[in-house]
């Protein structure tokens, strides 16, 4: 036993004792080649030489006719044989072309994330990860307002973008490994990588909550979507930290590279976008198609972005995640559709690919759009809109931008952080009363109640003015066995419209999955939902309306849980859950809350159940007669 005892060596002293070893770094040997120099004829092996200062030789290489196959070969007593006489000159141009397949050669650092692990990222990502644009995502919740209802949800958008950037070069790895055909280079795994990494830079303080809810309450005039912000963040912090000449030491080709890292985060840019041909992108051409379906896929849904929210999200909520992405990455390989290639999957997945989505469906409906963590992001956004013009923040020049125009200037904008709400909780200004009371209403858990749920009977066209007016509705929806001396105002009621589908409105994500059998792995083919069950949704796509009152004292809700159920009967929507609770002499006054167009009872009424709302509705008109 005492042989296979590891030696302890020499005792330490007593001011070593209790030192915190350093982090372990993980080196990674032997990296394949990048196999887009490989492709390159005589002259773009010149234009290489070109772009690293070393134009007098090019000459020397055409006359060789050296290509980009020979480059990997060369070596110093090639190159003297050939006319270089200089040995500085020729230490140079081996350095140069070494960056060429060297970009993997180097010691990666080591995370431990709860999620996936031990997580290993390349020296590049880790110098991005080290700038004050990016460690800004420590202190902007994942989730906004929901922290303020699920107790572990404290994970921030950083931890989450490391995550997206990992899962990124797992996958694109993965294809490159099972089809080394694709030729997937060194550079378009750390281009896929950075993506990922930097696909969130944009957010601001308590995440979708900005650009979702606040910016088109403070700037209406304006279409603004943190993706657009992470693009202008993510030149800043390439720009401020001067990162493209280390870029470049990696292997990045600029600004190709710079272009298809964009690209990948938001799609075409309007370079790109107006150039009038079929292929909109220019980072990367229409034989690299697949790579632009790993970070943000706007083909289907189905991207790492979402692998690490769906497990991250669900450990820190405490809810079951069912979805195995390291199942997908088994089965995922590139085929041709229509021109194009695409990331596909086995056939077999497809039940497990509707539950995917299934997955994201439940996520937003017990967490996400959950009815209090909903109005505590609204009483946030009503604090923040009274705050705004007495916020302050410096950006670039010495200018000063308010809470919502720091988004014109990334160096106003990097100091925007979730750090806002303790700004405004903690002030003694006058100008942040009203804001500051709102804030503090949160912290004391006296929140405005939901009077209800419902849904139209079809898709509302949602603007603030239709907002405007489906509360000033509310005021006058007066049920006329209601309580006429309780006042109740516009003002005193908040609608949210709610949209809940599957990724992408009333279309069925899957039916743009494309999938492949195991007899033959090359073809490319669709499977529609009736070749899967008989149980999958028929419609994708569904609009809840949420109504709360400010007001909440216990005469005034109840006055105002009868304008919603009277409200709902006025607009033909669906009857509120709690409906025949809230207002039990209102709901038999709708036939078709009792009984629907087949002749069956909905909602599961008995027949004695329906009788009995039937007997309510004759009651109720008489007791109308008299009134």
């Amino acid at each position: 036993m005492a042989s296979r005892k590891r030696s302890m060596g020499p005792a330490a002293s007593s001011d070593e004792e209790f030192k915190t070893p350093e982090k372990g770094v993980s080196v990674v040997r032997g990296s394949p080649p990048d196999s887009g120099f490989m492709r390159w004829g005589v002259e773009e092996t010149c234009q290489y030489l070109q772009r690293e200062g070393l134009d007098e030789w090019k000459d020397k290489f055409r006359a060789e006719k050296i290509t980009g196959v020979g480059l990997r070969y060369l070596k110093d007593e090639d190159l003297e044989k050939i006319g270089i006489k200089c040995l500085g000159d020729r230490l140079q141009i081996l350095h140069s072309l070494r960056k060429l397949w060297q970009i993997g050669a180097e010691p990666s650092k080591v995370f431990n994330d709860p999620i996936h692990g031990h997580v290993e990222l390349h020296p590049l990502l880790i110098k991005i990860i080290d700038t004050p644009q990016f460690q800004r995502l420590r202190n902007i919740k994942q989730l906004g307002g929901t922290y303020h209802v699920f107790p572990g949800a404290s994970h921030n958008r950083f931890e989450h973008s490391i995550g997206v950037g990992y899962l990124a070069g797992r996958l694109v790895q993965a294809l490159n490994e099972k089809q080394p055909e694709l030729l997937i280079s060194r550079r378009d795994i750390l281009c896929v990588q950075i993506a990922g990494l930097c696909h969130d830079l944009g957010h601001g303080p308590f995440s979708h909550m900005f650009d979702g809810m606040f910016i088109p309450k403070a700037r209406p005039g304006i279409n603004w979507k943190h993706e657009a912000a992470s693009l202008k963040m993510f030149d800043y912090l390439v720009a401020d930290n001067r990162l493209r000449p280390v870029m470049e030491e990696h292997g990045l080709v600029l600004p190709e590279d710079l272009d298809f890292i964009k690209e990948q985060i938001a799609g075409p840019t309007e370079s790109s976008s107006g150039r009038g041909k079929k292929w909109p992108y220019k980072g990367r051409s229409k034989d690299k198609s697949f790579l632009y379906e790993i970070v943000a896929n706007k083909n289907n849904g189905i991207d790492v972005d979402k692998w690490d929210y769906f497990a991250r999200d669900c450990y820190h909520l405490g809810i079951q995640n069912n979805f195995d992405y390291r199942r997908f990455l088994k089965f995922a390989r590139v085929c041709e559709v229509d021109g194009q290639k695409h990331i596909c999957t086995r056939d077999k997945e497809v039940g497990n690919l509707y539950d995917m989505f299934h997955t994201r469906n439940c996520l937003h409906r017990r967490a996400y759009q959950h009815k209090v963590g909903n109005i505590i992001e609204t009483m946030i956004t009503e604090a923040f809109l009274k705050a705004d013009q007495h916020i302050h923040v410096e950006g670039s020049e010495g200018k000063i931008f308010t809470l919502s125009t720091a988004i014109d200037d990334m160096v106003a904008y990097t100091k925007l952080t979730d750090n806002v709400f303790e700004q405004i909780l903690n002030s003694s200004s006058p100008e942040l009363a009203e804001a500051k009371m709102i804030l503090h209403k949160i912290i004391c858990r006296k929140l405005y109640k939901c009077l209800g749920q419902t849904q139209p009977d079809k898709a509302l066209t949602v603007t603030q003015e239709n907002i405007h007016s489906w509360e000033a509705d509310l005021a006058q929806s007066i049920p006329h066995s209601g309580s006429h001396d309780v006042d109740l105002k516009p003002e005193d009621f908040v609608v949210s419209v709610i949209m809940m589908d599957y990724g992408m409105k009333e279309k069925n994500p899957i039916n743009n999955v494309r999938f492949y059998c195991k007899d033959d792995p090359t073809k490319a083919i669709k499977i529609n939902k009736n070749q899967v069950s008989k149980l999958l949704p028929e419609h994708f796509a569904e609009q809840l309306v949420r109504v709360y009152c400010k007001k909440t004292d216990e005469r005034t809700l109840e006055a105002a849980k009868k304008h919603f159920v009277q409200w709902c009967m006025d607009r033909n929507f669906s009857k509120p859950q709690d409906g025949d609770v809230i207002a039990p002499e209102l709901t038999p006054l709708k036939p078709s809350w009792c009984t629907n167009n087949e002749g069956e009872d909905s909602d599961g009424c008995s027949s004695k159940e329906t009788n009995a709302h039937m007997n309510g509705l004759k009651k109720a008109k008489t007791q109308l007669n008299f009134q």
